[in-house]
C-alpha cells in the first residue's frame, strides 16, 4: 500500500555519512517534532537526479528554510558510501542531509518502489517529494515514471 497525506511515516533505519564514518538514522527521531522536506531519486549520480533534482534542492535550501522546513532530506536506494560521495561532489554538504535506504527497506514500507532491472539497478525508489509535519505526511508528489516535475523543490515551494 502507499503512502499518503496523512499517514504516519513509517518507522525505519536509514544511513548517513559522517565525518566519523557511516552512522544510522532512525525515521522516528529525524522526523519527530520538525518539518522536513524528504525527496527520493532513483540513484545517486544519475543523470536527472544530478543535473536537476539535487540541485534543485540545494538552490533552495534557503527559501525552504525560510518557509519553516527543518531540514532538506535526499534518499536514494544506495549505499552510505555512494552518499557520502555525491553529497561531497554535488556540494549538498551543509545544505542537505543525503541519506541511504541501502536494502529499499523504507521505501518499501513507503510503497513508492520501482523496478530498475531493465537498467541494471534492481528495486529502487521513485521519484517523489514530500512535506512531514511531526511524523505525518502532509504533502505527497509521486513522478510518474520518466518525469521530473511534481517532485522538484520550486513545486514543494509552491505547496508552503
Amino acid at each position: 500500500m502507499t503512502i499518503k497525506v496523512g499517514d504516519s511515516v513509517p518507522e525505519a533505519t536509514l544511513m548517513k555519512m559522517t565525518a566519523d564514518g557511516p552512522a544510522p538514522v532512525d525515521t522516528a527521531d529525524l522526523f519527530a517534532g520538525r518539518t522536513v522536506a524528504l525527496f527520493a531519486v532513483p540513484g545517486a549520480f544519475t543523470p536527472t537526479c544530478s543535473a536537476k533534482h539535487l540541485p534543485g534542492f540545494i538552490e533552495k535550501a534557503g527559501e525552504l528554510a525560510a518557509r519553516g522546513v527543518d531540514e532538506i532530506v535526499c534518499l536514494s536506494v544506495n549505499d552510505v558510501f555512494v552518499m557520502g560521495a555525491w553529497a561531497k561532489q554535488s556540494g549538498a554538504e551543509g545544505k542537505i542531509s543525503l541519506l541511504a535506504d541501502g536494502n529499499g527497506d523504507f521505501s518499501k514500507a513507503l510503497g513508492l518502489t520501482m523496478d530498475g532491472s531493465r537498467f541494471g539497478m534492481g528495486t529502487r525508489s521513485q521519484r517523489f517529494s514530500m512535506l512531514v509535519k511531526d511524523g505525518k505526511v502532509v504533502e505527497l508528489n509521486v513522478e510518474e515514471p520518466g518525469a521530473f516535475k511534481v517532485s522538484s523543490a520550486e513545486h514543494l515551494l509552491g505547496q508552503l
